[in-house]
């Protein structure tokens, strides 16, 4: 990306309000305007700002009665109408001969929900991507349709949506809401910013008689915008940033929106309200994303997935890693089989390039020692650049070791924690951190086994690295949930894969290995249980985000036994091999 251009100040003028804007990047560049909300100043957008200066023109301003902007007197100057005029003029004066890309928050986006639906915005906005803030006919069409079909879940949406807009009742007591940012809200807000969503920021000073004003938006707006019966249509194309966790406007208000925008798409990013500031590299992407498809470029995954909201995996990529053959293999296959892309991932590239091949052009062969810490740093930073981030990963790569405890040396201890323990690691490390990064959420898939709550004396190693993979994924996913990432391990029993004939029997030589591995492979053969149903398995915990999914019937045994029975578990483990 290239450097930013100097930021520079100046002055448009909308009758007798002086606005205070502010532009950055290459003015021959596509603009972005980006509009702030409550009780922000033009200092919300800095974090995306210095993302998208280097490859547009970026332009911000201070709404009125925010900031270094005029602040009327009277109510009726802030009606959303008078703030639409407010944008045009912005958007004549920095982009005379071009439409601007319109991008807005909270009540930014209430103000641009006017201008958008304006029989102006064709020939002014070529874009408008909107986060937390609704339009208010929009709003009041939504309500009035849930309460003429009043069904438990329209009911329940208009009452969850009435809790999270408590706050408006209260702007409208007389003196109080303002009194209260100017001495006490105000002065405290970066404070309140972090406890609430874990944001550190400095507010800008102006913070308390900004709000104050501010309160006048409500006032001058609410009750008389949600009232309209018919709201106006949205003819420029339009992109829904909707935050997960916001605590003022739920997800549900994006709903029905196809009525009245017939060029939509929805952005879930788990984030709570203020995005601009919690989440700035991700909305900064999505703008880029939105606006270079709208110039021209085609269609990202991100967007196509924000287009269509089908039920099975079509426009996300998936990860495999051990998807040269076994469960891995029909892992692959079964996630293309619902439409995904998949990254074929294995230490035998030849083998993940045959799968890739058996798949056919959705799919990607990588070879892979998921041992290798840094190999699997490389990996991940091909696939985003490549393929983009992935939706699912699934850590399947592991091989075998069986025998007394004894018998099973060093190396052999460290070659087994290295591929079934740490190289799960190392996936959910690299990969989870591009999930994370990304804020669009995402799912883990750990391939653990029964062996990790199934003890036996032969498997030590074994179920030793197996316990690990689940408890790590126990742990992961409580930590995960905070990226909107699920985890899943996943733990079969005895099913009829390649391990068997690769893996390592402690304290044999080669001959007696090779006769182990032939009766080992023959047993796993006539229990009849193929990968294929692992990976069905796979497929389903993902779609229901199943946190823990014993696979065969004896895993799902073991896993009863393990938990009500553990004194017949142990006693079992000593006879059984």
């Amino acid at each position: 990306m290239a450097l930013a251009s100097p930021r520079h100040r100046r002055t448009v003028t909308n009758g007798d309000v002086a606005l205070a804007v502010f532009t950055e990047g290459d003015p021959g560049s596509p603009t972005v305007l980006l509009v702030h909300g409550f009780p922000d100043t033009h200092a919300l957008w800095d974090g995306v700002a210095e993302r998208l200066a280097g490859d547009y023109h970026v332009v911000r301003y201070d709404v009125r009665g925010a900031g270094e902007s005029t602040a009327p007197r009277r109510r009726s100057s802030y009606r959303t109408d008078a703030l639409a005029e407010d944008l045009f003029a912005v958007a004549d004066a920095v982009s005379p001969n071009r439409p601007v890309h319109l991008v807005a928050h909270d009540w930014g986006s209430i103000q641009s929900w006017a201008a958008v639906t304006s029989p102006r915005a064709a020939a002014r906005i070529a874009s408008f991507t909107s986060v937390s803030g609704p339009s208010l006919d929009h709003i009041g069409q939504w309500v009035r349709r849930r309460l003429a079909h009043p069904s438990p879940r329209n009911l329940r949406q208009v009452a969850d949506q009435l809790r999270h807009s408590w706050y408006i009742a209260v702007f409208h007591i007389p003196v109080l809401p303002a009194l209260a940012w100017r001495t006490v809200i105000g002065p405290r807000w970066g404070h309140i910013l972090r406890l609430v969503e874990g944001i550190r920021t400095t507010p800008a000073r102006t913070i308390g008689t900004d709000a104050a004003r501010g309160v006048q938006l409500y006032r001058a707006n609410m009750l008389t915008r949600l009232g309209r019966p018919t709201p106006l249509h949205a003819d420029v194309p339009v992109q829904v940033v909707i935050p997960t966790r916001d605590h003022f406007v739920t997800p549900a208000l994006a709903e029905d929106l196809e009525h009245w925008i017939p060029r939509l798409w929805r952005r879930p990013v788990v984030a709570g309200h203020w995005v601009p500031l919690s989440h700035p590299d991700a909305l900064a992407r999505m703008v880029a994303e939105f606006v270079d498809h709208i110039g021209g470029a085609p269609m990202t995954r991100s967007l196509h997935r924000a287009r269509s909201r089908g039920e099975d995996f079509t426009n996300q990529l998936v990860v495999v890693t051990g998807a040269g053959r076994g469960i891995g293999r029909a892992t692959a296959h079964a996630f293309a089989d619902q439409g995904a892309e998949v990254v074929v991932a294995d230490i035998d590239l030849a083998a993940a390039r045959q799968t890739a091949a058996e798949i056919g052009p959705a799919a990607y062969a990588y070879q892979v020692d998921v041992a290798e810490a840094e190999a699997v740093r490389r990996l991940a930073e091909d696939i985003a650049d490549e393929h983009g981030v992935p939706d699912v990963v699934v850590n399947n790569a592991g091989i075998g070791l069986a025998g007394p405890f004894l018998a099973t040396t060093a190396a052999e201890w460290r070659r087994i924690t290295d591929v079934n323990l740490l190289g799960v690691a190392n996936g959910c490390r690299e990969f989870g951190l591009l999930m994370a990064e990304a804020g669009e959420g995402g799912h883990i898939v750990n391939l653990s086994s029964a062996a990790a709550y199934t003890p036996s004396r032969t498997l030590s190693a074994y179920g030793a690295t197996k316990a690990g993979v689940l408890a790590l994924s126990d742990s992961l996913r409580a930590e995960f949930a905070t990226h909107g990432i699920g985890v899943t391990a996943v733990c079969p029993g005895i099913v009829a894969t390649d391990i068997t004939r690769t893996t390592r029997f402690a304290g044999t030589d080669d001959v007696e290995q090779q006769r182990l591995r032939d009766r080992t492979t023959r047993a796993y053969a006539r229990r009849g249980f193929g990968p294929e149903r692992v990976a069905d398995e796979i497929v389903r915990a993902v779609r229901n985000r199943t946190p823990v999914v014993a696979v065969t019937p004896e895993a799902r045994l073991g896993r009863i036994g393990s938990r009500f029975f553990p004194g017949l578990m142990r006693k079992l483990a000593r006879v059984l091999p």
